[in-house]
């Protein structure tokens, strides 16, 4: 038969009669249990937490150390400065809580109910690192379990605060924003030295049973933006035109009328300067004006014809035109 001895984590059988060359054996085995169990390493990226009898000694930095062999001693390392990463409603399948989750317990995680009583799809990524490791360890029976309820919490609160189309469309990073700062308020009231570095929202979707009737109203929303785009263009184009073209017609208008005036101020100032001549010499006066028009009007007549009737002679008639000039 033989008995059996526990030494740390390990079991080892001693039979009744045990040979001396055996029992040496048997001793060297535990000799090299204990050094090997005494020697650990602690990575760069990692803090070691080493347990006493079950109970908190002391943190240790990253390097090669020594400690009393199990179960004196044992060391707990945390990974605190790993950014780690919690999905939730898109992960594979995996084992929580001591057993596997099936795809509609997964999607049922990111099953949310909208503030106006619609039903989301929103699955999103979490990442985080560990900040204080005793608190990690020894605040909270369940750190990560526990940590994912929060999330989940947090995350079901935000999302009954908006409507189904802010989360859909344009309020993601409004969402994402506010789960960041809600989950880090109940990491702090909770002390569990986990802290927040980003939220990171995935495709967000409708239920299957409603997506079809989803995009066809997405799709008729996008043709009325892009109608009413369309139409904000034509209007930008034509109004400015047709506000230019007032503009340049009014600016003639007024120039024409500016013209218009000038001239008759000067047609005025011309007539009272011809008037007071006149005035001063009035047969010299009608004289001037006479050959003046005259001299206007003589070069626009095709043919001329002087007529004098003193002349005695010949031609009484003189024409003057093309010909005879």
């Amino acid at each position: 038969m033989g008995k059996r001895i526990i030494v740390g984590d390990q079991e080892f059988n001693i039979p009744d009669r045990f040979p001396k060359s055996g029992f040496a054996v048997f001793i060297l085995l535990i000799i090299m249990f204990m050094l090997w169990s005494s020697v650990y390493r602690v990575e760069l990226e990692e803090v070691g937490v080493l347990m006493t009898l079950g109970k908190f000694d002391k943190e240790v930095k990253s390097g090669l150390h020594i400690k009393w062999p199990a179960p004196l001693q044992k060391v707990i390392k945390v990974p605190v400065k790993r950014e780690l990463e919690m999905e939730f409603g898109q992960r594979g399948t995996k084992k929580q809580s001591g057993r596997r989750l099936n795809q509609s317990e997964i999607e049922e995680e990111s099953l949310m109910l909208t503030g106006d009583l619609n039903v989301a799809m929103v699955p999103w990524k979490t990442q985080y690192r560990i900040g204080d490791a005793f608190k990690f360890l020894f605040k909270i029976r369940d750190p990560i379990g526990t940590f994912r309820d929060m999330n989940e919490a947090v995350m079901r609160e935000v999302i009954g605060d908006r409507s189904v189309n802010e989360v859909l469309t344009t309020g993601r990073q409004e969402i994402a924003t506010d789960m960041e700062h809600k989950l880090q308020e109940m990491c702090d009231q909770y002390d569990n030295g986990i802290i927040i570095n980003r939220i990171l929202l995935q495709k967000v979707l409708p239920p299957k049973q409603v997506q079809d009737a989803f995009n066809e109203v997405n799709t008729a929303e996008q043709e009325k933006e892009k109608m009413i785009n369309e139409a904000l263009g034509n209007y930008n184009k034509i109004i400015p035109r047709a506000k230019g073209e007032a503009e340049q017609t009014v600016q003639q208008a007024e120039g024409y009328a500016t013209d218009r005036v000038n001239r008759a101020k000067g047609d005025v100032s011309l007539f009272n300067d011809v008037l007071a001549a006149y005035n001063r010499a009035p047969e010299v006066t009608r004289r001037r004006i006479y050959l003046e028009t005259m001299a206007d009007v003589y070069p626009n007549v095709k043919q001329k014809i002087i007529l004098d009737k003193d002349i005695e002679g010949v031609l009484p008639l003189l024409p003057l035109g093309k010909d005879g000039k």
